[in-house]
């Protein structure tokens, strides 16, 4: 049984309490915030393993929560809880460094599937004898977990790096969001797909002028493809 500890933290005590009960069950350890000021001290107090972080907060709202985490560099997984089905308010969340998102109302069953979901990607590990995997001037480790660009290490978070691997195995290929979503994610994201397009954004930017691009495949999905030295392939 899990005994990880959850942040929740949310102003309406209704949702802290429906939220707690179903995590308790699956054996999760809960403390809980209503504000944005007091989720950052309870951050850096407790170093829960995952925030559940509600967007619309008093003193601080959830993404300057959010965004102020990971200027400090603070690895802590977030799931953020946006209040309307709204493409603006989930690819921000993302953008800003949270690993998913969930729509209020929600199923409390599926915040507890999105948070085993988070956490399982956070632990996972390869096999050690796993070989690294070279790509023009990129080098993927699996068992390390490690990516490098020429001798620069990649500074990759959980998910850019489950999903740089997934399309490293499967160079050439192309992958559907979905597919990608079983891979990177190893969980049904309920055809969220957005969030592989936020991600693999992120992952772009930070293999910029490495030889390896992620092409899109319009109305289909994504490949990663390694360039000829002296070529340039637009993505």
């Amino acid at each position: 049984m899990t005994s990880e500890l959850i942040l929740l933290v949310d102003d309406e005590p209704s949702i802290r309490q429906l939220a707690q009960m179903y995590l308790e069950r699956d054996g999760f350890r809960i403390e809980t915030a209503s504000d944005g000021e007091s989720a950052l001290a309870c951050v850096t107090a407790l170093h829960p393993a995952l925030v559940v972080l509600d967007v619309m907060l008093p003193r601080l709202d959830g993404f300057e929560v959010c965004k102020r985490l990971r200027q400090r560099d603070d690895p802590v997984a977030i799931l953020m809880l946006t209040a309307r089905d709204d493409d603006v308010d989930k690819i921000l969340g993302l953008e800003l460094g949270a690993d998913d998102y969930l729509t209020k109302p929600f199923n409390p069953r599926e915040l507890v599937a999105r948070v085993k979901a988070i956490l399982r990607r956070g632990e996972r590990t390869a096999k050690a004898d796993a070989a690294p995997i070279r790509l023009g001037d990129l080098i993927v480790d699996p068992a390390a977990r490690e990516a490098r660009l020429g001798a620069r290490p990649l500074a990759l978070r959980t998910q850019e790096f489950d999903l740089l691997l997934a399309f490293a195995e499967s160079r050439g290929r192309v992958l559907t969001r979905e597919k990608l979503l079983q891979q990177a994610w190893g969980f049904d994201f309920y055809g969220q797909t957005r969030t592989v397009d936020v991600h693999v954004a992120h992952l772009r930017r930070k293999i910029e002028g490495s030889l390896v691009k992620i092409e899109t495949v319009t109305g289909v999905g994504y490949k990663l493809i390694v360039e000829e030295a002296g070529t340039r392939v637009d993505t």
